[in-house]
């Protein structure tokens, strides 16, 4: 977590400083009365610094101008041009007010925690897999790191597949118990008469099949964070047994008698609303109270669509890592997946870049590549264009091309057309042999469309041609049922 920035006095008007001082130690503000050479040195240093400037020997302009990173609180009335530069803050002019002066002096600490890309750097890098700069996902990462380093219970609060057991993890990883282990387990997933046996364990011969002493997640998680995730699908008899443990904390394993002491973190996790669930008396109100001492939210992926690029690139380079091929999108496809309420959260983003990856290996994907609930932009699909000799080889092929396993229907149009062929002259004044092959093409593509009810599938095998070759075609020539009609 960042340091709390050191708050400096700099001013001549020795009276006016001492009031100030007065008052800052009346309110416990740890504080430094320096002259302007000693807070030119003191700023050179990386620590996060508020300024209280008043009359200095040197002009104040220069000293905001070179530490922009640094806020300033000025003191005198003559300044109140500076306050057209960003890190000056406000002004501060006697007779000096408790209400206004921690005002302002707040509005300095959030001018340091908002400095842009510094937002606690030093444990940023340390956060693993929390994805997006949006701001919402700056206002998780910002609570993740206040609450770690406590031992308050936290609870997280989201839709399923919006990350919580990462959230979990990071706070775990950033708090003093990094070095004990992290033990999740899913209280929706475990019937509930094995409930209390996962989580507090039991003795030999405690119940029917209890060959062994088996250690319950409480213990396995001793020294480190106990991760109870789906909190709300817990049955209210195992509730009561749980607010126990947090009160107490000790517990004894089923069918023992022994005190063990509960030297564990609690984090939990739900995607249900416990308030709702209180009112109708399905989750405990004391329980509820106990584990959400810090509640984080853990916001949906439509919240933060501008999030979903960077998220992508990283799902994709996670599957390459698990030697899956890549894929690529383009800049409308993004912008279509953008569009989408994503009910599934980031777990429905990345089943459908792996389905992508499948589908489109080492390729890249357009919005018309996309499964068609995914495809919210009219974007024109690309149609090469290609050379005349390219095409009249190909109408020529379509034309003559046969299918081994056509029925008897498909059959019969082969022989007609064949026969067709055979009765065909060439008129003495010749012919625009493209404009005559694409017509042909038209009305043979047309009768096979209509001879099969226009199932593509079945009227591209009469034609002997590949599905997509036929969707192709139809596109250029603008054939479909209803403009055939």
């Amino acid at each position: 977590m960042r340091s709390t920035p050191q708050l400096y006095i700099v001013d001549e008007h020795n009276s006016r400083a001492q009031r100030l001082s007065t008052i800052l130690d009346f309110v416990q503000e740890p504080h430094q009365r320096l002259d302007y050479a000693q807070l030119q040195q003191r700023l050179l240093q990386p620590e996060p610094a508020v300024v209280l400037l008043g009359d200095t020997s040197q002009p104040p302009q220069a000293l905001v101008e070179q530490f922009p990173a640094t806020a300033f609180l000025m003191l005198n009335s003559n300044q109140a041009d500076l306050l057209q530069f960003g890190n000056v803050v406000a002004l501060l002019t006697e007779p000096f007010q408790y209400a206004s002066l921690t005002q302002q002096l707040r509005d300095c600490q959030e001018y340091h925690r908002l400095l842009p890309g510094q937002q606690h750097k030093d444990q940023a890098a340390r956060l693993v897999d929390m994805v997006g700069n949006t701001p919402p996902m700056q206002q998780v990462r910002f609570l993740i790191q206040q609450v770690a380093s406590t031992e308050a219970n936290v609870m997280i609060l989201g839709d399923s597949g919006t990350g919580k057991e990462v959230v979990a993890r990071n706070i775990h990883l950033l708090s003093q118990r990094v070095d004990g282990p992290f033990v999740p387990i899913n209280c929706g997933a475990i019937p509930a008469d094995l409930l209390e046996s996962e989580l507090f364990g039991h003795e030999k011969g405690a119940f029917t099949g209890a060959i062994s002493t088996r250690k319950g997640r409480f213990e396995l998680a001793q020294g480190g964070t106990l991760f109870l995730d789906e909190i709300g699908d817990m049955p209210l008899p195992m509730q009561v047994k749980l607010l126990r443990v947090l009160q107490e904390r000790t517990y004894e394993r089923v069918g023992g008698n022994q005190p063990i002491k509960a030297d564990v973190r609690i984090i939990a996790a739900t995607h249900r609303n416990l308030e709702t669930m209180i009112e109708d008396g399905r989750f405990r109100e004391d329980l509820y109270y106990r584990l959400n001492v810090f509640p984080i939210d853990t916001p949906a992926l439509h919240e933060r669509a501008d999030d979903l690029p960077q998220l992508c690139m990283e799902l994709i380079q996670r599957q390459h890592q698990a030697g899956q091929a890549k894929v690529k999108f383009t800049e409308r496809a993004l912008e279509s997946l953008q569009l989408h309420n994503w009910p599934g959260n980031v777990r429905e983003l990345a089943n459908l870049v792996e389905r992508m990856a499948i589908m489109y290996p080492n390729q890249v994907v357009d919005v018309a590549d996309l499964p068609a609930k995914y495809q919210y932009l009219e974007v024109d699909s690309y149609i090469p264009d290609y050379p005349e000799s390219l095409q009249e080889r190909d109408m020529l092929n379509d034309l003559f091309q046969g299918s081994d396993d056509d029925d008897e229907l498909d059959q019969d149009l082969t022989q007609s057309m064949s026969a067709e062929v055979d009765s065909w002259q060439l008129p003495s004044d010749g012919i625009d042999l493209k404009d005559y092959l694409a017509e042909l093409e038209v009305t043979l593509i047309t009768q096979a469309l209509e001879r099969h009810d226009y199932v593509v599938a079945r009227a591209a095998e009469v034609l002997g041609l590949r599905r997509t070759t036929l969707v192709e075609k139809m596109r250029k020539y603008n054939l479909s049922k209803d403009e055939s009609a």
